[in-house]
């Protein structure tokens, strides 16, 4: 994806200086940018996970698609995302300009008045969410909010505080958890929780391995700038072998396909693959792994012989 039109404050005003055509094409332009900053191919890393959480809580599968699992889904399909990418970008607008991930796939920012407004209206549908789930939903739903922003902004920034960076990274397990409270009535099971906690930590180490060069010129220090490559993945490593080991507590079918992972960061690790671009697979990987998960949640309410039959 190419990088958009840079958008100024005053092309999104309308100033005096400009005529209603320079002003929507800046407006134009600033919705291009959201597009890209809101990052597409991890868009499901959000979504996905409350597809699992909805598909392993309900009793039945007309409980599958209603007002409150589509309000969810929606929410941290889009908006999430431009909210969690938003806050990275804004407050790592100086890393990112020694960033070459963000010359090709990803943008640099490009932040105005509309980009701004619109990342704090996504923050405030998130705080809508609790409208609409019951009260067993909210610490997950409140964790995600409080670590999309501490994540990236000071004074917390644990983005820069190695393994709290990673421990962090738990955030994208939270609206799937939120999913399942709220269809089940319940807290998901802890194993589960912790599994997919884990998965996530070795999902973020493993995505930092191409920015440790550009992260220590920069002077960021991280997981991985403190490791180094060779250790990165071993810890990636460690931490899918645990979350695997978790899943299988609750079903060995779930850690057996969570062993997915270790062999793939074991495959990138002693191959000849770039790392760079091995980490453009994973959309692809979570994608086909989430997939699995979620079918297999819904076919403990619909099994597949009924599909099929």
């Amino acid at each position: 994806m190419t990088e958009p039109d840079r958008a100024t404050d005053g092309d999104v005003a309308g100033d005096s200086r400009s005529t209603n055509g320079v002003a929507s094409e800046g407006i134009v332009g600033s919705l291009r940018y959201l597009l890209v900053l809101s990052r597409p191919r991890f868009w499901l890393y959000l979504a996905g996970p409350v597809a699992v959480g909805v598909t392993y809580g309900i009793d039945d599968v007309s409980q599958l698609f209603t007002p409150t699992t589509i309000a969810l889904a929606g929410y941290f399909l889009l908006p999430a995302n431009v909210f969690l990418y938003g806050v990275n970008d804004i407050y790592d607008a100086d890393i990112d300009a020694h960033n070459p991930k963000k010359e090709t796939r990803e943008a640099r920012w490009q932040g105005n008045r509309l980009v701004v407004a619109a990342v704090v209206v996504a923050a405030a549908l998130g705080t809508e969410t609790f409208a609409i789930t019951p009260p067993v939903a909210w610490p997950y739903l409140a964790g995600f909010l409080v670590l999309g922003v501490g994540y990236s902004a000071p004074p917390l920034r644990f983005k820069t505080t190695p393994f709290a960076d990673s421990v962090s990274n738990g955030l994208y397990v939270l609206p799937g958890a939120a999913a399942y409270a709220t269809v089940a009535g319940v807290a998901p099971p802890a194993a589960a929780l912790v599994g997919a906690w884990l998965w996530t930590m070795g999902m973020h180490t493993f995505s930092a391995i191409p920015d440790i060069e550009p992260d220590r010129e920069a002077g960021i220090r991280t997981t991985a700038t403190v490791l180094g490559e060779a250790r990165t993945y071993a810890y990636c490593f460690a931490c899918w072998v645990a979350a695997a080991v978790a899943f299988a507590v609750v079903d060995v079918r779930l850690g057996a396909l969570l062993g997915v992972y270790p062999v793939f960061v074991g495959w990138v690790a002693v191959g000849e693959v770039a790392v760079d671009r091995a980490y453009w697979w994973f959309p692809a990987l979570n994608t086909a792994v989430g997939t699995l998960l979620a079918m297999g949640g819904l076919w403990r309410v619909y099994p597949l012989w009924e599909v099929l039959g």
